[in-house]
């Protein structure tokens, strides 16, 4: 049944082989790993005029050109950057492998941490912001508000479960809808303001300054625009998700969605100019464009339904990152290498179950509010941008070659910018709850290092070099086996561990650990009408221990076991018929092999009896009083 239910939601398995069509080209590759930065930039400029706007009243329009322009450059440098990373580095991992590479694996494990968060956020943020419009045009939802959440997140996850190929056209439609949608509008808002068919709206005299422009306020609304350059690092960490030649079409699609993030960006603050749009409660800026370019008509709602979609959209481009640099980090032994597996349907399951589970965390604990998440974000992008500009400008030092120079300039360059733009985010973000993430990443980076710690540490105790083997006999080392069988009465289960017991050894006891004299003389007295000469031992328990009066027999000089000797502690053990049935049992066997297998002279084997249906026995037995 739960087969069954599985393969009805994500699908049936896929062979190993299958994996090459489960990558995409271009066209499927872009709304996937395009999704976040495009609905970013949807709402950026809305951030900008929210800090200008109350501060310095109408001049918030021509800072918010110039803040734009910054904000434009600074992309333009990204994607050059990121395009020297796709090419020098095709196996993906971005930020990770490139921090990893050139400035030693501690940045590299900090790059990834970053990244990670970012992605988790990015989940948060987006389904959260989605919702929120949603519950804004229907407000009767708004008590629902995070059921809606968790449910389209499960979508979500569901979505990616069922693979590479068929995530992308699931999710596809709505990013295309959105991009041809905003371009639309920009240009045709453009086109009705020059022919002086529409008039900007009349705020200017109604906002009055109530501060100076200062330094620190134009750094502010910077920090607040940067979101719109979230997302732009997935496509280098995705390179592997692509058809081959794999890195000439994740910088194709790098670049084509740098120049969508300009146009919209662009144009989006262009229009909020021109129309003198500024932020109300309960309208955003994009929505109040839409209004004025479309008018309250069907293009309107379809375009406010869309930005809508988008918005919870966004949360795919983390679907696609995270999963493959949990794996790349994995492979690499700093997080658990579960992590680096592929399921039934080719994606790494485990990377998109856990990220679906983090968000959804953070989506409860924060009530869904865009408000309270939104400070927690930009910051991982931005300090992964930075590590990995800087690697890149080392890399470039080191191997030199042609044009060493120029790329190493444009990757500095890089750097430093990203470096100024994570510390105007941390220090205007900090109060608003940056102060979280910038205690969790270095929290995160020392257990992944420890973590990494316990596998290397683990690959050297089970090392044995090659040379070795030549000379290892397996005959000449065997063990001389003794074969324990705890039971606690005499039963079917019981019988046949015994008898398997002696398959493996002539040297086997029975061991019963009984907290109750009565009960210890009845099995006694049951025990011996049994035909064999396997000895049975009863040990008393008043405390009602049951491992520990097992060791302290193994350790006595009652039982006759020598230093290079091997125990094997065969456990009875029933299977039910229904996962419910084993709450009904004490379960005793899992405990007591939990506490035998910290001691590396005990073998621990399980000797199962497979239960029937219990309808199926009642009808069998005859009826029962």
């Amino acid at each position: 049944m739960i087969q069954w239910i599985k393969e009805f939601l994500i699908g049936k398995p896929l062979k190993n082989e299958a994996i090459q069509g489960e990558k995409y080209k271009v066209m499927w590759g872009l709304p996937v790993l395009a999704s976040d930065s495009i609905s970013s930039v949807g709402y950026a400029g809305e951030e900008i005029l929210i800090t200008l706007v109350p501060v310095i009243g109408a001049l918030s329009f021509m800072y918010l050109t110039y803040i734009s322009l910054a904000i434009i450059a600074l992309l333009i440098i990204l994607t050059v950057s990121y395009s020297q990373t796709i090419s020098e580095y095709t196996n993906g991992g971005g930020a990770y492998i490139v921090a990893s590479d050139n400035l030693g694996h501690t940045a590299g494990v900090t790059a990834g941490t970053a990244l990670s968060i970012d992605y988790i956020l990015t989940v948060a943020v987006s389904i959260s912001s989605g919702i929120s419009q949603l519950t804004s045009a229907f407000p009767s939802l708004t008590k629902y508000h995070i059921i809606i959440c968790i449910a389209a997140l499960l979508f979500l996850m569901l979505g990616n479960l069922r693979g590479i190929r068929e995530s992308s056209r699931i999710f596809s439609i709505p990013v295309y809808v959105f991009i041809f949608g905003s371009l639309i509008m920009i240009i045709w808002g453009i086109i009705k303001f020059k022919a002086g068919m529409v008039h900007p709206a009349e705020p200017m005299q109604q906002l009055k300054e109530t501060g100076a422009v200062s330094v620190f306020l134009i750094l502010k609304a910077f920090s607040s625009g940067c979101t719109a350059l979230t997302g732009v690092e997935a496509v280098s960490n995705a390179v592997p998700n692509f058809k081959e030649p794999a890195a000439k079409h994740a910088n194709k699609t790098l670049w084509i969605l740098s120049l969508l993030v300009l146009l919209i960006f662009g144009g989006i603050s262009v229009l909020a100019n021109i129309y003198h749009i500024i932020p109300v409660e309960g309208k955003t800026v994009l929505n109040q464009i839409a209004f004025y370019v479309f008018g309250n008509n069907f293009m309107f709602y379809f375009y406010t339904a869309t930005s809508i979609l988008i918005l919870v959209m966004a949360a795919n481009t983390a679907y696609s990152g995270f999963p493959l640099l949990m794996s790349i980090m994995g492979r690499d032994g700093y997080v658990p290498r579960q992590f680096s597996m592929r399921g039934d349907r080719l994606s790494y399951s485990t990377g998109i179950i856990i990220l679906s589970a983090i968000a959804g965390i953070l989506i409860i604990v924060f009530n869904g509010d865009v408000t309270l998440l939104l400070p927690l974000y930009a910051i991982g992008a931005f300090l992964s941008f930075t590590l990995s500009q800087f690697g890149m400008f080392i890399r470039w030092k080191t191997i030199k070659g042609k044009w060493w120079r120029l790329k190493a300039f444009i990757n500095g360059f890089g750097a430093l910018t990203t470096a100024v733009a994570v510390l105007i985010i941390a220090f205007e973000k900090f109060a608003a709850g940056a102060w979280i993430i910038i205690i969790v990443t270095p929290i995160l980076v020392l257990m992944f290092l420890r973590i990494k710690k316990h596998y290397v540490a683990l690959a050297k105790q089970l090392e044995i070099k090659a040379a070795d083997l030549k000379d290892y006999n397996i005959l000449d080392n065997r063990y001389r086996n003794h074969v324990i069988v705890p039971i606690e009465s005499i039963n079917q289960s019981s019988l046949r561990a015994l008898r398997f017991a002696k398959t493996i050894s002539d040297n086997v006891v029975a061991f019963n650990i009984s907290i109750d004299k009565e009960h210890a003389n009845k099995l006694t007295e049951k025990y011996a009408m049994l035909d064999t000469d396997i000895p049975l031992i009863v040990k008393y328990s008043p405390f009602r221990k049951v491992v520990s009066p097992l060791l302290k027999f193994i350790e006595s000089a009652e039982y006759d076991y020598k230093k290079g000797d091997m125990i094997t502690v065969v456990l009875p053990q029933f299977i039910v018929k229904s996962w419910w049935q084993n709450i009904m049992h004490n379960n005793t066997s899992y405990f007591i092999k939990r506490d035998l297998l910290k001691h590396k002279h005990i073998v621990v084997a399980m000797m199962p009896l497979q239960l029937k249906d219990d309808n199926y026995v009642l009808r069998s037995s005859g009826p029962h009083s």
